[in-house]
């Protein structure tokens, strides 16, 4: 084997908003009413082969914005995903890379186009705050290893 082929290999192909979706299913009468609104973010990670050694990783933020119980005053869904050329790591640390690295370098962005189109939508912006992608990639593993011993017990 050449150095070459043993030389772990990191790069980023591209950086892209893959889906972004506004709704504000109650405006324009919603727009008048008065009060603190509630706000809900929801953050998910996928990571997908794209091809050999090619990944594609999407953070989705999905930001539900209600006054009252059950008055939506808006609900915004984005995708942020970028293409990871991933080569030459061991197995093991490819999890790591995959639900740690790649979602960390993605997320900036992911912050803005969801601060951004609060603004444009006449919003005040929803910041998203910092997000500690090792605790939740540390929290999905033991609960994924706690899983099979709780169905064993059953």
């Amino acid at each position: 084997m050449s150095d070459e082929q043993l030389t772990p290999v990191f790069n980023i192909q591209r950086m892209y908003l893959k889906d972004l979706s506004l709704e504000q299913p109650n405006s324009p009468l919603i727009l008048t009413e008065q009060g603190q609104p509630q706000v809900d973010i929801n953050l998910t990670l996928a990571a997908d082969p794209v091809a050999e050694g090619m990944f594609e990783v999407a953070v989705t933020a999905t930001v539900t914005t209600k006054l009252a119980a059950d008055r939506t005053l808006f609900l915004i869904e984005a995708k942020q995903a970028g293409i990871f050329e991933i080569r030459n790591l061991p197995p093991e640390q490819m999890e790591g890379i995959l639900g740690i690295v790649c979602p960390q370098m993605i997320y900036p962005y992911l912050r803005a186009v969801v601060s951004d189109i609060c603004t444009r939508a006449g919003f005040p912006p929803v910041l998203l705050t910092e997000v500690n992608f090792q605790a939740m990639f540390e929290a999905r593993q033991q609960a994924q290893a706690e899983q099979p011993a709780a169905e064993a017990l059953n």
